[in-house]
């Protein structure tokens, strides 16, 4: 249990080797932040990916995207410190990791990559949560009026819902401060996909039988392009599901000074964080595919019947609305710090960026409010509401926004950053081994790419931008 107790040697009482805040982060947060960004309600549709997978190659590809993503999590934890792993300069961003140990093109590339992904990564989180608010509210008229017909809803009022609540959120400064939150969203978590898991095994007992086939989704139920389209789709939700390296620095930015190493204490939580997210998957979405069989839906909760236990759902959607509230924090603080960090330096005299307005809370708390930062961040989630406003479809976006980020981000950055690091001879047997390894990945990124667009020219067709559904 050391790795727990840790304490730094030789640093004042209030304050890092850095001069920052002490900070507190532990294995148990750690693993909770890492939880938080992992099982989101992406989850849902992992049933499906199942489905068109089969009962082999479903789980299978779940195992090896748990490894992978342990193993570049690992290559990546140790690029938190430069140098010593214990006193070494702390890179506090994905993107200081990359610059102390690349250069040059790569930099740039990555930083184009991990930008655009994230604004990805908003949009469909924006997205879900007003598809979950929605299925609440309907499901709630249908409940009351007998008529579905009375009960279209458009999505526009649920994003801007949302996107007020993320604007007020966004003006908490201190990340490891918010370690509550990531609880909260553990919580939820573990809420909707606990109903998945109960409701999958209520259908199963009606239905008197396992469903599902070995193979998944049968030719003849869809056709043998849509069956290679579908299982490339499948493949890009698994990744995606497992997809957390933007935000690892970030986290691992939290954890309490040496010793042990923040690197041993993040591969400690990485290993927790996967395999308690692995066993949710397991269940809750193999639960999900004997229940329905070729017929599983994209969103798990649907296929339990839209109006009945409606009660039921309507906790559950709540609860994923309640976690992407939350994680939508979790992975844009650094993108707020980053470009907050560029504006001070650019205009360090500049009084509307430095200026910090104390608001009183109560007789011994208070907020302090910085006019630059209101703004910009509520000018970033107005964006990227107004643009999910304008694409109220998630499942395509997140499938080529995680093909986007999968082999760059995951994989190929994390490795170069090893090979400099640890001084990893050109052509020898671990660096032939660390390439191929990237290899393969570019071509599982390449395919599951091909497979998302296929899904969003097929969603784009007969759509209407600001309809009501």
């Amino acid at each position: 249990m050391d790795v727990e107790l840790g304490q730094p040697q030789g640093s004042n009482k209030c304050c890092d080797d850095d001069g920052h805040l002490k900070r507190t982060g532990t294995v148990r947060t750690t693993s909770a932040h890492i939880i938080t960004a992992v099982i989101g309600s992406g989850m849902l549709s992992l049933a499906w990916a199942i489905a068109q997978l089969g009962w082999i190659a479903g789980p299978a590809v779940m195992l090896l995207f748990s490894f992978l993503t342990y193993y570049t999590s690992a290559l990546l934890s140790d690029c938190y410190r430069s140098g010593d792993p214990n006193t070494g300069k702390r890179n506090y961003t994905y993107m200081d990791a990359v610059q102390a140990n690349l250069n040059g093109i790569k930099v740039q590339i990555c930083g184009i990559l991990q930008y655009a992904n994230l604004v990805g990564v908003a949009i469909g989180y924006t997205i879900a949560a007003s598809i979950r608010m929605m299925a609440i509210m309907r499901s709630n008229c249908f409940h009351e009026h007998k008529k579905q017909d009375t009960c279209q809803v458009s999505s526009n009022i649920y994003m801007i819902i949302f996107g007020v609540v993320q604007i007020i959120f966004s003006q908490i400064t201190d990340f490891d401060q918010i370690w509550w939150l990531a609880n909260v969203a553990v919580v939820m978590s573990f809420t909707y996909s606990s109903i998945g898991f109960a409701l999958g095994i209520v259908q199963v007992v009606a239905n008197g039988r396992i469903k599902g086939s070995l193979t998944g989704i049968s030719i003849g139920v869809v056709t043998p392009v849509d069956k290679v389209w579908r299982s490339l789709q499948a493949i890009g939700d698994i990744a995606f599901a497992y997809s957390y390296s933007l935000i690892l620095i970030e986290i691992q930015d939290t954890i309490k000074a040496p010793p042990p190493s923040e690197a041993k204490v993040m591969k400690r939580s990485t290993v927790i964080s996967l395999v308690v997210t692995t066993v949710v998957y397991m269940l809750c979405d193999g639960m999900g595919y004997a229940a329905f069989g070729d017929a599983t839906p994209e969103n798990l909760l649907t296929g339990f019947g839209f109006y009945n236990p409606f009660r039921l759902l309507d906790i559950a959607n709540a609860s994923i609305v309640m976690y992407f509230v939350v994680v939508y924090q979790v992975h844009y603080r650094h993108i707020f710090d980053w470009f907050e960090k560029w504006a001070q330096r650019t205009f360090p005299e500049s009084q509307f960026i430095k200026k910090e307005i104390t608001i009183p809370l109560s007789s011994t708390r208070s907020l302090n409010l910085n006019l630059f930062r209101l703004t910009w961040r509520s000018i970033f989630v107005m964006l990227t509401t107004v643009i999910s406003m304008l694409m109220p479809f998630s499942n395509g976006i997140e499938r080529f926004v995680g093909a986007l980020g999968f082999w760059p981000l995951t994989v190929y950055f994390p490795i170069e950053m090893c090979i400099v690091q640890k001084k990893v001879p050109k052509w020898s047997t671990r660096w032939i081994c660390l390439q191929l390894l990237s290899l393969v990945s570019l071509i599982i990124s390449v395919a599951i790419a091909a497979g998302s667009i296929a899904g969003i020219v097929s969603e784009l067709k007969g759509y209407k931008p600001f309809k009501t559904s």
